[in-house]
């Protein structure tokens, strides 16, 4: 019993060691084996030729987060709700009633955003 155990240890300190050296040995060999011809014009901002204009850093209205956080969260629902209704036959009610607990708590989510007015755009 005691053997399975440290055989168990043996596999995990392997695979820790692989995650570990991999990584390390790929971004090396990446290194030595790139091309490396450094100029002045591959330290500017574009590489296109463009000569940059303005600021590089630019503030972004909280609202497209807002909405791209909104699409996360109503695109879960759907790739949760999609095996949910394949298998709907074989889940029998309890799995009925969960499905509705899910889509009332993310309807709720949905009035709480509506009432913040997250989901009006405005141009400023």
């Amino acid at each position: 019993m005691h053997m399975m155990y440290t055989n168990n240890y043996v596999i995990v300190a392997i695979f820790l060691g692989l995650g570990i050296l991999l990584p390390i040995v790929a971004l090396t060999a990446g290194k030595w084996l790139r091309p490396s011809k450094p100029v002045d014009e591959k330290y500017t901002t574009y590489e296109s030729g463009n000569e940059p204009v303005g600021e590089g850093q630019i503030r972004f209205n909280i609202r497209y987060y807002l909405f791209a956080l909104m699409f996360v969260i109503f695109d879960v629902e759907t790739v949760f709700l999609y095996p949910w209704a394949v298998a709907f036959n074989q889940l029998g009610l309890f799995a009925l009633v969960e499905m509705c607990i899910f889509v009332a708590l993310l309807a709720i989510g949905l009035i709480y955003a509506w009432k913040k007015k997250v989901l009006q755009w405005t141009s400023v």
